[in-house]
């Protein structure tokens, strides 16, 4: 397999592949300062919530490099917290840096922070390998199976091989993938330009399909399971993922089709007792009325354009995390994996 890479950091500071050129381009973004890390956030240069998150965590380290000062890297850190709303990885990484340079003279904030934000990358790459295994074991025998999947869950958003993506390449690895079905995730078409690249890039078998066509895939295929990310679980197991996800997870439970979700703890949201209170962002009409910058609607009308969707727990068959998989009801299991238990 290829390797793919979201970001990295080097002495000049962050780099970030910018995801809005895929996949017609590869092109690169520096980011010198945690304003411009919330900016490229906000405009999709980097996104999926682990990936966007280690961003946030960089983004901290580059304010603490430029000014130590406690009142600059709370501005900073406000910024990158409302960079993007729904994601709680974000403000998840962002507080865990200010908490490792809360106590360090202003000389040595910006290596601790550094230091810190290494280790958010390094630890949701692990994570990825761990939810991995986990997401594949689920699936025993020895036959090969056929996935859906929807938006992009790779190396693109995390930090490593990528949650829902993670399972379908560790599945590949072992022989065990048949096919994956990629829905197209409209507006923004991450499952076209981006789920379908790291798929192409890695040799798996994969169909792209649109969004509407998933009830005819999940009714005339063999499918073994729909297997997405999250960017925010409540504590009751309810998931915010890209808009979509619970039209998938209706016509799952319609088919008889388990329905996962592979997310880090990071993303688990113990404050929030359901799905309900939930943050969701909604984006600029454009995305809907034009594709890729062509107009496809009249410029005078309204649209509404949620990023995301809340799908209920009675829908999800399991939650897979690095330290377990969490079944309904899910909270006593979430809370234990968050307090960095293994199930």
């Amino acid at each position: 397999m290829t390797r793919i890479t979201a970001l990295e950091w080097d002495d000049d500071g962050l780099l970030l592949l910018d995801q809005r050129q895929l996949p017609v381009r590869t092109a690169w973004v520096r980011c010198a300062t945690a304003a411009e890390v919330a900016s490229a956030i906000a405009e999709l240069v980097v996104r999926g919530a682990p990936a966007i998150g280690v961003a946030a965590a960089y983004g901290m380290a580059l304010a603490a490099l430029n000014d130590p000062g406690a009142e600059s890297l709370e501005g900073a850190a406000r910024r990158l917290k409302a960079s993007r709303p729904t994601a709680v990885n974000l403000g998840w990484a962002v507080d865990r840096v200010a908490s490792a340079i809360a106590d360090a003279p202003a000389e040595r904030r910006a290596a601790r922070a550094l230091a810190e934000a290494c280790a958010i990358h390094q630890e949701d790459a692990a994570a990825c390998r761990a939810m991995a295994r986990r997401g594949a074991d689920l699936f025993p025998g020895r036959e090969t199976v056929e996935i859906v999947t929807h938006c992009n869950t790779g190396a693109l958003a995390t930090a490593g091989i990528g949650t829902a993506l993670g399972v379908v390449r560790e599945l590949a690895a072992r022989g065990r993938l048949g096919r994956l079905w990629a829905c197209e995730a409209r507006p923004v078409l991450q499952g076209a330009r981006l789920t379908a690249w790291e798929a192409v890039r890695d040799r798996l078998p994969v169909t792209l399909v649109s969004d509407t066509a998933a009830a005819t895939v999940l009714s005339a295929r063999p499918i073994a399971a729909v297997i997405l990310g999250a960017d925010r679980i409540a504590a009751d197991g309810s998931v915010a993922n890209k808009v979509g996800t619970y039209p998938l997870a209706v016509l799952a439970a319609r088919h008889g089709v388990p329905f996962y979700v592979v997310a880090p703890t990071s993303t688990v949201d113990l404050e929030l007792a359901t799905g309900e209170g939930i943050p969701i962002e909604e984006r600029d009409g454009d995305e809907v009325r034009k594709v890729r910058g062509v107009q496809v609607a009249p410029a005078q009308v309204k649209v509404f354009n949620p990023a995301f969707d809340v799908t209920p727990p009675g829908l999800i068959t399991a939650i897979v995390t690095e330290r377990g998989v969490a079944r309904a009801p899910f909270t006593e299991e979430l809370q234990a994996f968050c307090r960095g238990e293994s199930g």
